[in-house]
């Protein structure tokens, strides 16, 4: 790599970042800036800062990126009802983009020209991280560690850190969270040591969201879920920003045992890797709004939205966030959803989302006069429907005449 003389390091203060920090003042002999994003990770953040200043650090940003993540980023991928693979809700994925854009204005600000992450080079995250810089800023330089030095176990990195005075707080009896764990207002992802093996059931103790089904309560409760233009704008009547939103949809669902997820995925690097995730608000969000769009979408943009999902929904994996075809899609979903207003009502019971009423008094397509099971008073003329059966069978006809099977 050429020369580096300021970096900007997407820093959290645990081991890992830690080290890197130090490493890059001792490897490239440059200054280093220091970024920590509270997306809702639930940690106290001021620790991160006073270890950036033990080191020399000057420059340190610590930034509430809480609201600018929901509103930004979770809002509209759920507009777009984004599952990765069936099961994955993306809680991870969509975090990285974030990220990368508030780092790249950070090095645009300090007059930075590299830029550092702590990813591996086995996982998704350097790759969406990555993706996101270039595409921001063309001509940035990056760092990336873990594709680069000799700490390649967590023994060597704890040497390192002893070596050169970087405290590391002791998490579990054996050295730390058994766990490598990431966190935002989405979700909270556990990966590493028990889970490599997907035969073994998680441990119990693990989660840390979520109460286990069992142990929920045993009265269901009921949610109101108000939406205006694809947007959860208020819940049980009470209007609320978008990250209240999703923290209050966290501990509801929570103390439900709902959105805990074991999965094994198919990583952008080519191998498999087995996940769990505990996505409470995120597991409510999503049963909502299709509930929602069930009465408010027209019948071909509500196909033509699932098609498109799995295409959106691997973008973001990805990590092409910022990639044209990706704010293609994104303009054609928002356009959906223009007409994605009402409110839908849900009961929460040991683990489960149950959709128990929905209704738009604006925008409804469901009309009771057409589909009752009772006399419609001619408002659907049913003998209409052989003519439309006969056509649609035509192709068929034709071909079991020809005699194929």
């Amino acid at each position: 790599m050429s020369e580096v003389n300021k970096v900007v390091l997407a820093y959290s203060g645990g081991l890992d970042t830690s080290v890197i920090l130090k490493w890059l003042q001792d490897t490239y002999a440059c200054e280093v800036v220091t970024f920590t994003a509270d997306i809702g990770q639930g940690e106290e953040l001021e620790p991160a800062r006073q270890k950036a200043e033990k080191f020399g650090i000057k420059q340190i940003y610590i930034d509430d990126l809480r609201e600018e993540f929901v509103r930004d980023f979770v809002f509209p991928m759920f507009r777009a009802n984004a599952i990765y693979e069936g099961e994955y809700l993306l809680g991870t994925s969509i975090a990285r983009p974030l990220i990368a854009k508030r780092q790249i204005e950070i090095a645009r600000e300090t007059g930075a020209d590299t830029v550092s992450h702590g990813a591996t080079g086995k996982g998704n995250d350097q790759v969406r991280f990555e993706l996101g810089y270039y595409a921001l800023e063309p001509g940035i330089k990056v760092i990336a560690p873990w594709r680069e030095w000799d700490l390649t176990s967590r023994e060597r990195l704890l040497a390192y850190a002893e070596k050169h005075g970087i405290p590391v707080e002791m998490k579990h009896k054996n050295g730390g969270s058994p766990y490598s764990m990431d966190a935002n207002l989405l979700h909270i992802s556990y990966e590493g040591k028990v889970l490599e093996d997907p035969a073994r059931e998680p441990e119990e103790d693990m989660w840390r969201w979520t109460v286990s089904p069992e142990a929920a309560p045993d009265a269901a409760e009921y949610l109101d879920v108000e939406y205006g233009k694809g947007d959860i704008v208020a819940l049980n009547g009470q209007p609320m920003s978008p990250a209240q939103v999703l923290t209050e949809l966290n501990r509801i669902g929570g103390k439900h045992g709902i959105g805990r997820l074991d999965l094994v995925e198919n990583r952008y690097v080519g191998m498999k890797s087995r996940g769990c995730y505990e996505t409470p608000g995120g597991t409510i969000m999503m049963r909502a709004h299709r509930a929602i769009e069930s009465i408010t979408l027209d019948r071909e943009v509500a196909h033509l939205k699932d098609d498109l999902m799995a295409r959106y929904a691997s973008l973001i994996y990805t990590g092409y966030w910022w990639s044209p075809e990706r704010r293609a899609l994104q303009g054609l979903i928002d356009d959906t959803q223009q007409c994605v207003n009402g409110w839908v009502r849900l009961k929460l019971y040991k683990g489960n989302v149950m959709v128990v009423g929905r209704d738009s008094k604006t925008d409804s397509l469901f009309d009771p006069t057409i589909s009752t099971f009772e006399d419609d008073g001619g408002a659907y003329q049913q003998s209409d429907a052989a003519g439309f059966i006969r056509l649609n069978a035509l192709r068929m006809r034709i071909a079991a005449r020809a005699g194929r099977k």
